[in-house]
Protein backbone atom coordinates (compact mmCIF):
# COMPACT_ATOMS: atom_id res chain seq x y z
CA UNK A 1 0.00 0.00 0.00
CA UNK A 2 1.54 3.41 -0.71
CA UNK A 3 0.82 6.47 1.45
CA UNK A 4 -1.38 9.56 0.50
CA UNK A 5 1.48 12.10 1.18
CA UNK A 6 4.21 11.89 -0.70
CA UNK A 7 7.81 10.53 2.20
CA UNK A 8 9.00 13.92 2.92
CA UNK A 9 6.06 14.96 4.31
CA UNK A 10 5.25 12.08 6.13
CA UNK A 11 8.19 12.73 7.86
CA UNK A 12 8.02 16.17 8.75
CA UNK A 13 4.33 15.10 10.37
CA UNK A 14 6.06 12.17 12.23
CA UNK A 15 8.72 14.62 13.44
CA UNK A 16 6.23 17.00 14.47
CA UNK A 17 4.88 14.73 16.95
CA UNK A 18 6.11 16.05 21.13
CA UNK A 19 7.94 13.57 22.77
CA UNK A 20 7.38 16.03 26.11
CA UNK A 21 4.11 18.03 27.01
CA UNK A 22 1.68 15.63 25.56
CA UNK A 23 -1.96 16.14 26.57
CA UNK A 24 -1.99 12.74 28.63
CA UNK A 25 1.22 13.73 30.04
CA UNK A 26 -0.26 17.05 31.14
CA UNK A 27 -3.11 15.75 32.37
CA UNK A 28 -1.76 13.41 34.80
CA UNK A 29 0.80 16.25 36.01
CA UNK A 30 -2.56 18.74 36.64
CA UNK A 31 -4.20 15.71 38.73
CA UNK A 32 -1.56 14.93 41.07
CA UNK A 33 -0.38 18.80 41.76
CA UNK A 34 -4.12 19.36 42.56
CA UNK A 35 -4.16 15.97 44.72
CA UNK A 36 -1.21 17.78 46.43
CA UNK A 37 1.78 15.33 45.12
CA UNK A 38 4.19 17.46 43.92
CA UNK A 39 7.03 16.17 41.35
CA UNK A 40 10.09 17.33 38.89
CA UNK A 41 9.62 17.25 35.48
CA UNK A 42 12.02 14.50 33.18
CA UNK A 43 15.17 13.71 35.84
CA UNK A 44 17.52 13.35 33.04
CA UNK A 45 19.89 10.98 35.36
CA UNK A 46 17.17 8.62 36.20
CA UNK A 47 17.46 5.52 34.05
CA UNK A 48 14.33 6.08 31.20
CA UNK A 49 14.30 9.51 32.13
CA UNK A 50 10.93 9.51 34.00
CA UNK A 51 8.14 12.14 33.09
CA UNK A 52 7.62 12.59 36.73
CA UNK A 53 9.43 12.36 39.33
CA UNK A 54 8.12 12.63 43.15
CA UNK A 55 11.10 12.79 45.11
CA UNK A 56 9.76 12.31 48.47
CA UNK A 57 7.53 9.01 47.66
CA UNK A 58 10.61 8.04 45.88
CA UNK A 59 7.78 6.95 43.00
CA UNK A 60 8.63 7.76 39.22
CA UNK A 61 5.85 8.21 36.71
CA UNK A 62 5.95 7.06 33.36
CA UNK A 63 3.21 8.37 30.92
CA UNK A 64 2.96 5.90 27.19
CA UNK A 65 1.96 6.71 23.89
CA UNK A 66 0.20 3.09 22.90
CA UNK A 67 1.36 3.69 19.40
CA UNK A 68 5.33 4.62 20.21
CA UNK A 69 5.58 2.19 23.14
CA UNK A 70 3.70 -0.66 21.31
CA UNK A 71 0.77 -1.04 23.94
CA UNK A 72 0.14 -4.99 23.00
CA UNK A 73 -3.88 -5.94 22.25
CA UNK A 74 -3.99 -1.99 22.19
CA UNK A 75 -6.69 -0.48 19.56
CA UNK A 76 -4.74 2.72 19.40
CA UNK A 77 -1.23 0.94 18.60
CA UNK A 78 -1.62 0.07 14.98
CA UNK A 79 1.31 -0.61 12.97
CA UNK A 80 1.64 1.41 10.17
CA UNK A 81 0.84 -0.11 6.40
CA UNK A 82 3.73 1.53 5.00
CA UNK A 83 7.56 1.13 5.98
CA UNK A 84 6.03 -1.72 8.08
CA UNK A 85 9.35 -3.38 9.10
CA UNK A 86 10.86 -0.09 10.00
CA UNK A 87 7.76 0.78 12.09
CA UNK A 88 7.99 -2.50 14.01
CA UNK A 89 11.43 -2.71 14.51
CA UNK A 90 10.94 0.74 16.05
CA UNK A 91 7.60 -0.29 18.38
CA UNK A 92 10.16 -3.26 19.74
CA UNK A 93 13.41 -0.85 20.25
CA UNK A 94 11.44 1.48 22.51
CA UNK A 95 8.93 -1.36 24.58
CA UNK A 96 12.50 -3.19 25.48
CA UNK A 97 14.23 0.51 26.54
CA UNK A 98 11.01 0.75 28.33
CA UNK A 99 11.78 -2.85 30.17
CA UNK A 100 15.41 -2.11 30.81
CA UNK A 101 14.56 1.48 32.79
CA UNK A 102 11.92 0.33 34.47
CA UNK A 103 14.25 -2.82 35.76
CA UNK A 104 16.60 -0.34 36.41
CA UNK A 105 14.96 1.85 38.66
CA UNK A 106 13.68 -0.78 40.62
CA UNK A 107 17.32 -2.18 41.12
CA UNK A 108 17.83 1.38 42.60
CA UNK A 109 15.09 1.29 45.03
CA UNK A 110 12.63 3.78 43.04
CA UNK A 111 9.02 3.04 42.88
CA UNK A 112 7.56 2.69 39.22
CA UNK A 113 4.35 3.69 37.55
CA UNK A 114 3.21 3.51 34.15
CA UNK A 115 0.56 5.09 33.13
CA UNK A 116 -0.85 4.43 29.21
CA UNK A 117 -2.57 6.77 27.14
CA UNK A 118 -5.43 4.02 26.31
CA UNK A 119 -6.64 4.15 30.35
CA UNK A 120 -6.86 8.11 30.41
CA UNK A 121 -8.75 8.52 27.35
CA UNK A 122 -10.92 5.19 28.06
CA UNK A 123 -11.31 6.22 31.80
CA UNK A 124 -9.37 9.11 32.52
CA UNK A 125 -11.07 9.80 36.55
CA UNK A 126 -10.58 6.43 37.79
CA UNK A 127 -7.00 6.17 36.14
CA UNK A 128 -6.00 9.03 38.18
CA UNK A 129 -7.73 8.34 41.27
CA UNK A 130 -5.73 4.41 40.91
CA UNK A 131 -2.43 6.14 40.45
CA UNK A 132 -2.76 8.29 42.99
CA UNK A 133 -3.48 5.83 45.97
CA UNK A 134 -0.74 3.78 44.23
CA UNK A 135 1.58 6.40 44.39
CA UNK A 136 0.20 7.26 48.64
CA UNK A 137 0.55 3.90 49.36
CA UNK A 138 3.50 1.38 49.31
CA UNK A 139 3.01 0.12 45.98
CA UNK A 140 6.31 -0.69 44.58
CA UNK A 141 5.22 -0.74 40.61
CA UNK A 142 1.86 -0.43 38.78
CA UNK A 143 0.67 -0.57 35.46
CA UNK A 144 -2.67 1.11 33.85
CA UNK A 145 -4.29 0.14 31.02
CA UNK A 146 -7.29 -0.22 29.15
CA UNK A 147 -10.22 0.95 31.74
CA UNK A 148 -8.06 1.91 35.14
CA UNK A 149 -6.64 -1.66 35.20
CA UNK A 150 -3.48 -1.40 37.91
CA UNK A 151 -1.42 -4.07 36.47
CA UNK A 152 1.66 -5.93 37.82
Amino acid sequence: MTDVVSPVVRSRMMASIRGRDTKPELQVRRYLHACGLRFRLVCKDLPGKPDLVLPRWRAVTFVHGCFWHGHAGCRYATVPKTRTEFWTSKIAGNAARDTRSVDALLTLGWRVFVVWECALRDAPDPTLHSLEKAIRSGVQQAEFRGPAQPLK
